[in-house]
């Protein structure tokens, strides 16, 4: 099985219905293989979406999009952090991380 990496995409769409949002959700919910739909971030009155996938490749998903006739902006892979790395605990984090047997990777 290929490593799956995390991308957001950016679909911009000024004046898009949201049934046919909707419409491309129920699509995309059907999509088999390479690629996993995690979640979507939207605002409505912009018609901006900012879509979370797990995927080998950023050309497999330019690959599903195409097929199916989805537009996209931007595709790009991203990390995830959470809140409390950036509190108190982060001394704590970069301490354990120094001697982690996962250094390097």
């Amino acid at each position: 099985m290929a490593k799956l990496n995390k991308f957001m995409m950016v679909h911009n769409n000024p004046g898009i219905d949201c049934e046919e949002v909707q419409a491309n959700w129920r699509k995309l919910a059907n999509v088999g293989g390479v690629g996993t739909w995690i979640r979507t971030y939207y605002n409505e009155d912009k018609g901006v979406r900012y879509c979370i996938w797990l995927a080998p490749s950023e050309e497999d998903l330019k690959n599903i999009f195409t097929e199916i006739g989805i537009s996209w902006e931007s595709i790009m892979q991203v990390d995830e952090t959470v809140p409390d790395l950036w509190g108190d605990k982060w001394e704590e984090h970069l301490k354990k991380e120094a001697v982690a047997d996962t250094l390097g990777n």
